[in-house]
C-alpha cells in the first residue's frame, strides 16, 4: 500500500494537480443559512496561533517547504497565515488543508479543473450561488480558502467525522480510495508538524 501511495503522489506531482469536483446536493434551509454565515463573516483581526512564538515557529517550518512552488516570500507567508487561519477557524488541521491543496491544485492560485472547479482548493462555482454572494471571487486567496475549508467541514459533519468519506465527497470521488489516500499521504509525508497540538483554535 505504501508503494502505491508513493506512486500516486509521484503522478500527482508530475501532473501538478488531481482536482475533482464537489457534486451539487440540495441543502436544508438551516444548513444553507449556516454555511452562508460561515463564508460571509468578515475576517477578524485575531491570530489563529496560541502565541506569537507559535506563529514564528510554524511559519519557519512551513515556508521552506512551499518555497519552490511559491518563490515570493511575502505572498507565501500571507498564503500560509491565511491557510492556518481558515483551517483552524473551520476546526480543521492546517496540515490537512495544505495536503489537500497540494493534491487539488498544486498550489496554483488560478487552477481550473476540467469540471470548472477553481483556485487553490478547487471550489465549484455553484457554491457561490448556493451559500455565498454573487460578487464572491473564487480566485481570491482568502475567499477560496474560506469556501474550501467551510465545504470540507460541512462534508466532515455529514460523514460524522469520517475523513475518508469527507475527502471523497470533496473531490467528487466518494467510495474510491485514490484521492483520500493521496491527500492523507501529502498531509503526513509533506506537511507533518510535530507541534501541531500546541496551536490554538480561532473562534468560529
Amino acid at each position: 500500500m505504501q508503494r502505491l501511495i508513493a506512486l500516486l503522489l509521484l503522478l500527482t506531482a508530475a501532473a501538478g494537480a488531481h482536482a475533482g469536483a464537489q457534486i451539487y446536493e440540495p441543502l436544508s434551509a438551516s444548513v444553507q443559512g449556516a454555511l452562508h454565515k460561515a463564508v460571509s463573516d468578515t475576517r477578524p483581526t485575531v491570530s489563529s496561533f496560541a502565541t506569537p512564538m507559535d506563529a514564528v515557529e510554524w511559519l519557519a517550518e512551513m515556508s521552506p517547504r512551499l518555497e519552490k512552488r511559491i518563490p515570493n516570500r511575502d505572498y507565501r507567508l500571507d498564503l500560509l497565515r491565511s491557510i492556518h487561519y481558515e483551517a483552524t477557524r473551520a476546526g480543521l488541521d492546517p496540515q490537512l488543508v495544505l495536503g489537500l491543496i497540494q493534491v487539488e491544485s498544486g498550489f496554483r492560485k488560478y487552477a481550473v479543473s476540467s469540471a470548472g472547479a477553481r483556485g487553490y482548493m478547487q471550489v465549484m462555482p455553484f457554491w457561490v450561488k448556493l451559500i455565498g454572494r454573487t460578487d464572491d471571487n473564487l480566485f481570491d486567496l482568502r475567499t477560496n480558502l474560506r469556501y474550501g475549508c467551510t465545504i470540507l467541514r460541512h462534508y466532515l459533519d455529514i460523514e460524522k467525522g469520517d475523513l475518508y468519506r469527507a475527502l471523497g465527497r470533496y473531490n467528487g470521488s466518494l467510495g474510491r480510495p485514490e484521492y483520500p489516500n493521496m491527500v492523507r499521504a501529502a498531509w503526513h509525508n509533506q506537511w507533518a508538524y510535530a507541534k501541531a497540538v500546541k496551536l490554538a483554535q480561532a473562534p468560529r
